[in-house]
């Protein structure tokens, strides 16, 4: 994995690390020459994850948690803090989803969803607060197109991102005199991902969503995590309040209609 910029001796915490676009991401900072820390639920996960960014040159740690627990958060960005002072870079990345009509869909099951992706986000980026502010400090929050493009069995998801947009915004608002960026990136489908493997169980409907991008393929977790590294960089430094979408062009051309084929396979 080739670096094109960077972060040598930065601090970068990321939320959900430990697997799929979170990890793609982590790794880009580590080829790039940060210290990286890593936090999800899996013990396991958060092992193997921290090897693998060490074996990339990273001074890397990691925490297991839940971030719907704030007190949790708190404590692991404590302990980070003790060890390594400030963050140059948090990204919020935890997310849960499940393909579910709302008329079948339990209270509990939207709650969690809600709980992990929007509550989860404000309790990572109220606890990190302290540990950002100084000028040039970068936040990134990993949304998805359900935020802005209606689904089909994905109201859960739809709600809870729409949340975390307009939470990456209004703290860009608040924050931006502190000197902290607030972002998002918006992945589309991205190739070797639970979400992926979630919503197109079979290779049928992945062809569906390959043809409904532009580009007529699925993204990698590298190009998001490109992308993460141009928003945390000085090239991107008078950019602040904004929803990147990093799809190939799916959520101006394709998003609605591959949900639709999804929904239909589901039927």
């Amino acid at each position: 994995m080739s670096a094109t910029f960077d972060f040598s001796g930065k601090r970068v915490f990321i939320f959900g690390g430990t697997s799929g676009i979170n990890l793609g991401i982590a790794c880009c900072f580590a080829s790039a020459g940060a210290d990286v820390a890593v936090a999800s639920r899996s013990q396991e996960k958060v092992d193997a994850a921290v090897e693998t960014l060490k074996s990339l040159g990273s001074a890397a740690t990691g925490y297991a948690l839940d971030v719907r627990d704030f007190d949790a958060v708190q404590v692991a960005l404590a302990s980070h803090a003790a060890e390594s002072a400030e963050l140059d870079v948090l990204v919020s990345g935890a997310a849960g989803n499940f393909p579910a009509l709302a008329n079948d869909m339990s209270p509990n099951g939207f709650k969690s969803v809600v709980d992990i992706d929007l509550l989860g986000s404000f309790h990572v980026l109220r606890s990190a607060f302290p540990y950002l502010r100084k000028p040039g400090a970068s936040v990134i929050n990993i949304s998805a197109p359900q935020a802005f493009v209606p689904m089909p069995m994905q109201s859960h998801v739809c709600a809870a991102k729409a949340g975390v947009d307009m939470l990456t915004r209004t703290l860009s608002l608040e924050w931006g005199p502190y000197g902290i960026r607030v972002n998002s990136i918006s992945p589309g489908p991205i190739a070797d991902t639970e979400g992926m493997r979630r919503l197109a169980p079979d290779e049928g409907i992945a062809m569906q969503y390959k043809k409904s991008v532009p580009l007529q393929r699925f993204g990698t977790a590298e190009e998001i995590g490109q992308a993460a590294m141009f928003l945390s960089s000085a090239a991107a430094q008078y950019v602040s309040g904004v929803v990147l979408p990093v799809d190939g062009g799916w959520s101006v051309a394709g998003a609605s209609a591959a949900a639709l084929a999804m929904a239909q396979q589901h039927a």
